[in-house]
């Protein structure tokens, strides 16, 4: 398959080039700007595009059967999230590409609760909460998106560090998935199997889904 990664330099974004990679895959990965060091491997076509501007989008996306959209905005600029989520979804409509979104963790239902969701928990890290209603507001783009946009919006479990690909995890839809001591948390590298996984075998078009061990 074809695939556009935005955000491919990223930790979650790095981790899917190199899934997709390994499976056989043609990769485009996008940068903003070609000058910085990216340190992708060398099997990536190198694309350069804003994913803000739709314009751009429709350029780096055509012919391609899959674009996945793994961008993080720095500290500060998280409200940037959501203009790219726009510009990802003008750029896409119409053109039957499928567009598969590395969410935030923050909008998942907690179990056991009336529909709070974490972000909406005592406690929830001050630091974080910035990404996560960023991540919220992301999310009701893509629910609001035109029926000629296929999206699929993968959310996290609560804690996504660095660590190693297992294949092992499960997978949900708007709840939080919790192991049996109440952790919720997955790899990135196992993180981009599920993303990977979805693409190759589509399952959930135009919802969200979510994994954890």
């Amino acid at each position: 398959m074809r695939i556009t990664v935005f955000g491919a330099t990223g930790n979650v974004g790095s981790r899917v080039v190199a899934e997709a990679i390994a499976r056989g895959h043609e990769v485009t990965a996008v940068v903003r700007d070609p000058a910085k060091p990216h340190g992708l491997p060398s099997a990536v076509t190198l694309a350069v595009a804003d994913a803000r501007n739709p314009e751009d989008v429709t350029r780096v996306t055509a012919g391609q059967d899959a674009v996945i959209t793994a961008t993080r905005p720095v500290p500060g600029s998280e409200h940037e999230l959501a203009v790219a989520t726009e510009g990802l979804l003008a750029g896409l409509a119409g053109t039957g590409v499928r567009l598969l979104a590395v969410g935030g963790a923050g909008n998942l239902v907690v179990p056991g609760t009336d529909g709070t969701t974490l972000v909406e928990t005592p406690g929830f890290p001050a630091e974080i909460r910035p990404i996560a209603l960023a991540c919220g507001e992301q999310f009701d783009l893509y629910r609001a998106a035109d029926a000629d946009v296929d999206w699929t919006y993968l959310s996290p479990a609560a804690l996504l560090e660095p660590g190693v690909r297992t294949g092992r995890f499960r997978l949900g839809r708007d709840e939080l998935l919790l192991d049996a001591d109440g952790n919720s948390a997955i790899s990135m590298e196992d993180l981009a199997v599920a993303l990977l996984d979805e693409v190759e075998t589509p399952a959930h078009r135009r919802a969200r889904f979510t994994a954890a061990y």
